[in-house]
């Protein structure tokens, strides 16, 4: 098993950490509308599975995480209102960017405090404990993967 610090930060993590560092709230706040906009639907195939286990309880926004692993990739899908949650939309289309279609050590190599890192200075505290939910999940598929 390969370990996870020898895995640099994802490319696209540190792109946007670095766009939105350079952003003020209300150009943080259009960059996310636009991210939310990318989130890739949910394939039909998910839509019938008893959603129990795929729930994120930490959110206040109802939000399934539903994780494959093909050929050694990690690829997480989400259900969500997109619409009603565009907060956590952009997210999960941000992180997916970094995890998806990846080993699971590029999962593991996003640092623990990227939600803070990017939702910094937009005054959406709020929605930071359920969006550090999802990073632990999506992490912790990723660990279950390597096992």
């Amino acid at each position: 098993m390969t370990d996870p610090a020898e895995h640099p930060l994802p490319t696209s993590v540190e792109r946007v950490l670095r766009t939105f560092r350079a952003l003020g709230r209300e150009e943080k706040m259009q960059a996310l509308l636009h991210y939310a906009k990318t989130l890739e639907p949910l394939p039909e195939r998910f839509r019938a599975l008893d959603r129990a286990e795929f729930t994120v309880a930490e959110c206040q926004t109802r939000v399934d995480l539903f994780p494959e692993m093909h050929d050694g990739k990690l690829h997480v899908y989400a259900d969500l209102n997109a619409r009603q949650s565009p907060t956590i939309a952009a997210f999960l289309s941000i992180l997916f960017s970094a995890v998806n279609d990846q080993p699971p050590e590029s999962a593991l190599a996003i640092p623990d405090d990227f939600v803070r890192q990017m939702m910094e200075g937009i005054g959406l505290a709020g929605r930071e404990a359920g969006l550090h939910a999802m990073l632990r999940r999506v992490k912790q598929q990723a660990r279950r993967a390597l096992v």
